[in-house]
């Protein structure tokens, strides 16, 4: 990320996004106030309550149950957001004890960063309405895979409810992002070949039918021509208020974004 921003002059940037259980909020606080800093602003704190079980297996930390994840995610934000802060604080959770500290460097960005706080579960995007400038809706995890019925229409319309009531009258301020789930960008001109296929390799290595018509009507999954992710991105922000898009890689998506940028 640092080298990014010396690389760059306008680019933001972000860890998509941090597992929380990963590191000590207050270690984490000063790391991206340093970034904050060295890039002159242009910093994202992204952060989420975890899920990968691989991640927690190869290093020997227990994956507790989702809602220990999720209270630990709530109070590393406070941590953060105290760490940000101007003054010396303290802090007393279940998880995380904080005395008398004054976090350095202090971030360029006043009062923190923005905050994306990304998850597919009720109470983890209720936090990103209280707390996040960007809330970032992403599929339920069952057995360490996307929940197919989280990736729905109705499913993002039930995500977006839940940040909007957290929210109440800063709704309006916030950002909502989505990305791809299950597979990643497909760049095709034959759009539902393209999905007629995958839907067979997605079903086959998950045991259960997956349609290619659920995988063209989901707001996780991008398969098509450039003219059909240009529509696509269009109706994510014309339908459910959506602006912010994690592509997952550019070179071959080039021509989208120069057809998007300033619409």
């Amino acid at each position: 990320m640092a080298v990014i921003a010396a690389a760059t002059s306008t680019l933001r940037v972000a860890a998509f996004v941090f597992n929380n259980d990963l590191r000590h909020p207050a270690v984490l606080g000063q790391d991206l106030a340093s970034l904050d800093v060295l890039s002159e602003g242009r910093l994202d704190v992204a952060i989420g309550a975890g899920w990968n079980i691989p991640e927690y297996e190869a290093i020997g930390i227990p994956f507790e149950p989702v809602a220990v994840r999720q209270e630990r995610l709530e109070e590393a934000v406070a941590v953060l957001k105290g760490y940000f802060g101007d003054e010396t604080f303290s802090f007393s959770g279940k998880h995380y004890t904080i005395t008398g500290l004054d976090g350095l460097p202090k971030p360029v960005q006043r009062p923190y960063p923005p905050f994306m706080i990304g998850g597919g579960g009720r109470r983890t995007l209720e936090l990103a309405g209280r707390e996040a400038q960007i809330a970032s809706l992403a599929p339920r995890i069952k057995g360490g895979r996307s929940d197919l019925t989280s990736i729905t229409s109705a499913a993002v319309e039930e995500k977006i409810g839940w940040v909007r009531e957290a929210a109440g009258a800063r709704f309006d301020e916030i950002e909502l992002n989505i990305y791809p789930t299950m597979l990643g960008p497909v760049l095709d001109e034959d759009p539902k070949r393209a999905a007629a296929q995958n839907a067979r390799e997605v079903s086959e290595r998950r045991g259960s039918e997956v349609t290619a018509e659920q995988l063209l009507e989901s707001p996780h999954v991008f398969i098509g021509s450039v003219e059909s992710y240009v529509e696509k991105f269009l109706g994510l922000r014309e339908r459910f208020g959506i602006t912010s898009i994690m592509v997952g890689e550019l070179g071959p998506l080039d021509p989208i974004v120069e057809r998007l940028s300033g619409s």
